[in-house]
């Protein structure tokens, strides 16, 4: 396999340094990509930079993942209009942990030569003093290069602009010089020949290529991908709740296998060949049959199903494949008694959420009453209104029938507190016994 020829027909290649090709060619080269742990845990608009190295490695190179324990610390200044809030020592820590236990569901750490690597920063740069780094670093640059660079230059015209309050820090001004510091070491003490990143990237990478040049003559390489956007150009990866998460606990299995199902045609044909392996002519295969009935969502499904197992599991997916179904009006008591609590509340999310007490749950008199008086009116505003749809058999509870207005309220709490109630074909309600 060819990186650079594979990069290309999945719409994934920016740019890359001359050489780089040759480099590739001429045997098994390390690459490197720098990830900063300025959260918990990544996004998928950080998976895409992750797939660049999987496809590295696929190629028969050998990953590297840097978590920036050190630059993490500092901010980087790339297609930010602010500084941002710099984070302790501690929190660093955790975030970094996070990260790496992500990076290890994609790349194989066990695949002899080529196997992938993690490493920190903060490692070689926790002894450096700040008089070393200035003498052993950063007499090889001149202010007149680092000041050349796009993430400075833009960050410098809009404060003279007057667009924000505060121009850019001599902090996040270094970021450049310790990101290209990191390629340097990397080089010297892993063989690291090519750094790769998202094109906002471009200026920090080739910053590291020039150090290299500099203080040791050597030749290093740069490779970037396409910033992953959105069809009307925004960032991708977020959803109106925020981010969409790698971590579970951040992003449920359920919301990041729904985001998934709701690209358009446009960013699903664009993102299929980004997010998963599926080759060239599965892929094709897919477009054409999603092109001859797209109400299927062909493609929407089998990208959902992809990402969704790769980042979480078979049985995320299959539990989620299941939730999803519930809204479309499948599935019965069982299905939804199986789901986990945080499952069940992930797909009612944007229904109306009503909070009852036990007492007045347990001396309900009839369902008529459950779902008028005892519920507030949220439901049905009055017993006559609830008695006529039960009549024409248009409410459910729990994917049960209610047979009679009369019915006593005899159903079983979901999880032991929750009550799913369905009134016509689309109006669903979550009833909370506390």
């Amino acid at each position: 396999m060819n990186l650079i020829d594979e990069l290309r027909w999945r719409g994934m290649l920016h740019d890359f340094m001359p050489g780089t090709e040759e480099q590739l060619a001429s045997g098994m080269t390390t690459g490197y990509i720098g990830f900063d742990p300025t959260a918990s845990s990544l996004h998928i608009g950080n998976l895409a930079t992750i797939m660049l190295l999987v496809h590295l490695q696929r190629a028969g190179h050998k990953p590297v993942a840097l978590v920036g324990g050190a630059t993490g610390m500092i901010g980087d200044p790339s297609g930010k209009s602010a500084e941002r809030n710099l984070l302790d020592e501690e929190t660093l820590r955790a975030n970094q942990e996070g990260i790496k236990k992500q990076l290890e569901k994609f790349l194989d750490f066990n695949s002899g030569a080529n196997s992938a690597e993690i490493v920190n920063n903060y490692d070689w740069f926790k002894e450096f003093s700040f008089l070393g780094f200035l003498r052993e670093v950063g007499k090889h640059l001149t202010v007149n290069y680092m000041m050349a660079k796009d993430s400075v230059k833009k960050r410098i015209s809009a404060d003279e602009e007057g667009d924000r309050a505060e121009g850019l820090s001599f902090t996040e001004f270094s970021y450049q010089l310790i990101q290209g510091y990191d390629f340097y070491h990397l080089y010297k003490n892993k063989g690291v020949r090519l750094q790769m990143g998202a094109s906002d990237q471009w200026g920090n990478i080739t910053t590291g290529t020039e150090l290299i040049r500099r203080i040791d003559g050597g030749k290093a390489f740069a490779l970037v991908g396409k910033l992953v956007t959105k069809a009307d150009g925004t960032k991708f990866g977020k959803s109106e709740g925020g981010n969409i998460w790698l971590n579970a606990e951040l992003t449920s299995p359920y919301k990041f296998y729904q985001f998934w199902l709701n690209l358009s045609d446009e960013e699903a044909e664009k993102l299929i060949k980004v997010y998963t392996l599926l080759p060239e002519d599965e892929i094709a295969r897919l477009t054409e049959e999603h092109k001859q009935a797209p109400h299927l969502r062909v493609l929407q499904k089998a990208l959902a199903k992809d990402v969704t197992i790769r980042v979480h599991s078979e049985v995320d997916y299959l539990a989620a494949t299941e939730a999803s179904e519930i809204l479309f009006g499948k599935g019965d008591f069982n299905t939804l008694k199986g789901l986990k609590e945080e499952v069940l509340l992930s797909v009612f999310e944007g229904v109306p959420q009503i909070e009852i007490t036990k007492e007045s749950f347990e001396t309900a008199g009839t369902v008529t009453d459950l779902l008028s008086d005892i519920t507030g009116g949220q439901i049905f505003d009055s017993k006559g209104e609830a008695k006529r749809m039960i009549k024409n058999g248009g409410v459910s509870i729990n994917r049960q029938k209610v047979a009679g207005a009369d019915d006593a309220v005899t159903y079983e709490l979901l999880q032991e507190k929750h009550l799913v109630v369905q009134k016509g074909k689309k109006n669903y309600y979550l009833i909370t016994v506390k």
